[in-house]
């Protein structure tokens, strides 16, 4: 790879598909949407994957794990009512989705929900703690069996209550022969309940149903942390699709103007769209002059001068005068659909990604449920004792159950985003911090990222305050950026404006009136008769005769950035700058940065190709950006980071927000993320000597199902304290 990476001009097959075909052509396919709320693991999306596409019309499903959503292409005639029966006789609950109405209050009340059983779980434990201590401390007959029933009336209704998420999950996995996590969760509680209740009926010494809610409890608070960094992550397509215009204004003949839903426009179309408005589709300009702001799309900090010939894209702003574009694609082959398409194949593809709990917990479940057997049946056998084969079966699935290992990782990833989040830094996914721990290569957007995003006036001073009244005068009668930066700038220095008349703004000139009797004039170099150069400027003509002079502008760095990429290169990964801007413009800011590799003039594609051919290349990629045209490559990226600055699609794509405007976290997010994936790893040791040293003790009968909790309760606080040590 060369230090200057030059823009790749080929594009994707599917980017130019013969528009006419969209229209003339009916479809062949039906979308559908499906909320899968009971996977949560790679098994769960391979299994999920493998049945849909063996299915008589289904051409392809993906499976979104963040958002527990099938996304599903099949034949027009099928529903998703043929498709739920599948999915239950796969062992998994399922509902039909409609993207267009999903709300964010269903996420709201998952969390609710797990918060209230969490709640429950806790009062009842410590209510029945209460009572067993009296038992512990020597409470005997009939004072003894009154407390065990009381805490059995308290224990049944509490954990059948608060453990309903484990049932119905382990349910499901049973129904269709198929072992989960969950399982041998359910017969721990159940064999601790059952055993209790026996104990209580024969007036034994023993009672473990301040084991069961103990156990409850715990599970519930791993399974809440983990609800909770997944909370926030909602889908970036839809935001996307949000972008797109729901009803444009066709011109007719006779020149009247009809307001139709985007859906109605066909190819060659004339489409007026008035100052402020997005465009609704891509096409060409067929009258008028106007600028557009590409940023959205590009990245470009400027706006660029339209007129009739120039190529327009779904989703840019005119912003001083109407045009009329006449449509060369619509619908779903618009520009805008396209990308949305792109995000949903990366987010889908980022799903996939197995955590470090996934992977430990693999062979978990067969093993537990194996040593729990074989204990019983050893014992039983050597005892003919049902009574002490129940009680140590029930220690065995009590001390082995995952709690530890399901703490281990919610534990780490709830004290890491706490640290960062005192650094400015919100973690937004679940995996975040396990794949930006092995990230190696950093690449970066520049407009709005590394740069503020906005141009800044930096020869004021190079200007007389008469020349500068006119300019202000002229600067106040436009909404160009540069228009809006010359009136913030102008009015700092105390200037008052002049006593412009007849002012009027000319749509991708500039602006004109008159002075004195003079005509005055602020705009563009071509307009005026000035030679442009390499650097951003709006010319003044004052009319007096003189030549007309610039003022300049430039892009400033974002606080911090100069030293994110220093210690970025520090730590030994290697930084890449690409931006949708000019090539002087990114190249000029590499060099200032010291980024030896740049990709400049790219479009959405190019971002997520180089993404993905970094990837291709072994690469685990960063990816920090904050535009709409970063948005692909972010989700195609093996982590990402957007500034809170950012627009709301390129926020929800990434893995963090970084909350304030100082790059500089970044660099230290890559620590902290390394740290706890050693936690991480740390916790799974201990889980895994836990279960050898108590597992042995447990099956040779040394360990009752109450020392057995007591113990399962040690390991998981043992996790919990070694996570805390990230704080």
């Amino acid at each position: 790879m060369t230090a200057q990476m030059r823009p790749a001009m080929a594009v994707c097959p599917g980017c130019v598909a013969a528009p006419s075909e969209a229209v003339d052509t009916a479809p062949t396919e039906a979308r559908l949407a499906l909320s899968l709320p009971t996977i949560h693991c790679q098994a769960c999306i391979s299994k999920v994957e493998r049945g849909l596409n063996a299915h008589p019309g289904i051409h392809s499903a993906r499976v979104n794990l963040t958002l527990k959503r099938a996304l599903i292409e099949a034949d027009p005639e099928l529903r998703a009512d043929d498709l739920i029966p599948v999915l239950e006789g796969l062992g998994f609950e399922a509902h039909e989705l409609d993207l267009a109405t999903l709300a964010a209050t269903q996420s709201d009340r998952a969390g609710r929900d797990l918060l209230m059983r969490l709640a429950v779980a806790g009062f009842a434990s410590m209510n029945v703690m209460l009572l067993s201590i009296s038992v512990w401390s020597g409470a005997s007959d009939a004072t003894r069996d009154m407390f065990h029933w009381i805490s059995a009336a308290i224990a049944f209704p509490a954990v059948i209550f608060a453990g309903k998420p484990f049932f119905i999950n382990a349910w499901s996995a049973l129904r269709v022969g198929r072992l989960n996590m969950d399982v041998p969760i359910v017969l721990a509680l159940a064999l601790a309940l059952i055993t209790s209740l026996w104990e209580t009926s024969l007036s034994g010494e023993h009672a473990y149903f301040d084991a069961a809610l103990t156990l409850t409890f715990f599970l519930l608070a791993g399974r809440y942390l983990d609800y909770r960094t997944r909370a926030v992550a909602r889908s970036a397509a839809e935001e996307l699709a949000a972008l797109e215009v729901p009803r444009a204004i066709r011109m007719e003949e006779g020149e009247r103007e009809v307001e139709v839903a985007v859906s109605e426009l066909a190819i060659g179309d004339l489409i007026l769209v008035r100052p402020g408005g997005r465009m609704p589709v891509d096409g060409v300009i067929a009258t008028g002059q106007s600028e557009l702001d590409r940023s959205l799309l590009t990245g470009e900090t400027l706006p660029v001068f339209a007129e009739p010939g120039t190529q327009v894209s779904a989703g840019e702003v005119n912003l001083t005068g109407p045009l009329v574009v006449r449509a060369e694609a619509v619908g779903e082959d618009t520009s805008l659909h396209r990308m949305a398409d792109l995000v949903a194949i990366a987010e889908s593809g980022r799903s996939r990604y197995t955590s470090l709990a996934d992977s430990a917990a693999k062979l978990y479940a067969p093993g537990v449920h194996i040593l729990s057997a074989l204990a019983f049946i050893g014992w039983y056998l050597y005892t003919y004792d049902l009574r002490m084969a129940l009680n140590i079966a029930a220690a065995v699935l009590i001390i082995t159950c995952p709690c530890a290992l399901g703490l281990a990782v919610p534990a780490v990833t709830t004290a890491a985003s706490g640290r960062l989040f005192k650094k400015g830094m919100l973690i937004k996914h679940s995996t975040a911090l396990e794949r930006l721990a092995g990230v190696d290569t950093v690449v970066f957007d520049k407009t709005g990222t590394l740069t503020a995003g906005t141009p800044q006036l930096e020869n004021l001073d190079g200007f007389s305050r008469a020349e500068l009244a006119i300019a202000l005068a002229l600067a106040e009668g436009s909404s160009h950026p540069l228009s809006r930066s010359l009136t913030a700038a102008a009015r700092a220095a105390g200037i008052a404006p002049a006593e412009v008349t007849e002012l009027q703004e000319r749509p991708g000139f500039g602006t004109e009136g008159q002075y004195q009797g003079r005509t005055v004039r602020l705009g563009r170099a071509a307009w005026l008769g000035a030679d442009q150069g390499s650097q951003t400027a709006a010319w003044l003509d004052t009319g007096n005769g003189t030549a007309p002079r610039g003022f300049l502008f430039h892009d400033a760095l974002r606080p911090g950035a100069a030293e994110a990429v220093a210690q970025l290169h520090a730590a030994g990964k290697e930084v890449l700058l690409i931006s949708g801007d000019t090539t002087a413009a990114v190249e000029d800011l590499a060099h200032r940065l010291g980024i030896q590799k740049w990709l400049a003039e790219a479009l959405p594609q190019d971002k997520a190709a180089r993404v993905q051919a970094l990837s291709d290349q072994g690469r685990k990629v960063l990816m920090v950006g904050d535009g709409l045209n970063d948005t692909a490559a972010l989700t195609a990226a093996h982590v990402s980071i957007s500034p809170a600055s950012a627009l709301d699609a390129a926020r929800v794509a990434s893995d963090i927000v970084l909350l304030g405007q100082d790059l500089e976290p970044i660099a230290e997010a890559c620590v902290v993320a390394s740290k706890a994936t050693k936690r991480i790893r740390e916790n799974f040791r201990i889980a895994t000597l836990y279960n050898v040293i108590a597992v042995p003790l447990a099956i040779a009968g040394f360990a009752t199902p109450l020392i057995a909790a007591l113990a399962m309760s040690s390991s998981s606080i043992t996790v919990s304290l070694n996570a805390l040590r990230l704080k």
